[in-house]
Formats: structure tokens, C-alpha cells, sequence
């Protein structure tokens, strides 16, 4: 039974007078990517709720969480600006990019020291 006394039955008709539409839906994992890590949700129980238009989701499960890996997320662009303003080889270039989080600036900086 739902609070107040009323039944599903009554409690799905009731929303979908109000334009509520619910839907389970089937999936395996839910991966949310977040700047420095990833929440993962392993086994998830998901479901989707139309309310006006916009779509809602609730999400429960298995959580966990990945730190970020910076070198996934440093590019070529990066590495051949950064070689080539401070006159190194581009293996040198990622790894200064590596050791300051991706910040261009700081690691020309520190390959010009």
C-alpha cells in the first residue's frame, strides 16, 4: 500500500491524470562522469519519470568510484603546443602535462626551468 491509504492501482491512475508517466527501465550499468572521477552503479535499478516533458531519472544499485586518469584526458593538441613552446620532445611535453593535472602553463613553465 502507498501512504494515505491508496492502492497502486488508484495511485497510477491518479498520475497519470496529472501527465506522470513512470517506466523501469533495463539496464545494466549507469556510468556518471563527473570532472575528476567517475560514479559507476553497478546492477541498477532505473527509472524513468516524464513529468511536463521533462524526464527524470532515479537511479539506485551498486556504487563505486573511479578516480580520473589525467593522461586520458590530456590530447595531441596539448602535448605539440606544449613541446613546442618549451623546445622538448613531445614525450617530455606529456609528461610535465602529466605531473601538474593538465595545466599548459605550469608545465611549460616547469620544462623552461
Amino acid at each position: 500500500m502507498f501512504p494515505g491509504g491508496v492502492n497502486p492501482k488508484q495511485m497510477k491512475q491518479m498520475m497519470k491524470r496529472m501527465g506522470i508517466r513512470m517506466e523501469e527501465l533495463d539496464a545494466a550499468q549507469v556510468i556518471i562522469k563527473c570532472v575528476d572521477k567517475d560514479v559507476i552503479i553497478d546492477n541498477p535499478n532505473v527509472v524513468k519519470t516524464v513529468v511536463q516533458g521533462q524526464d527524470m531519472f532515479q537511479v539506485s544499485g551498486d556504487v563505486r568510484v573511479e578516480e580520473g586518469d589525467i593522461g586520458a584526458s590530456i590530447n595531441a593538441d596539448d602535448i605539440k603546443m606544449v613541446a613546442g613552446q618549451a623546445g622538448v620532445s613531445e614525450a617530455k611535453a606529456k609528461a610535465a602535462l602529466e605531473a601538474c593535472g593538465g595545466d599548459l602553463a605550469q608545465a611549460i613553465l616547469d620544462l623552461k626551468k
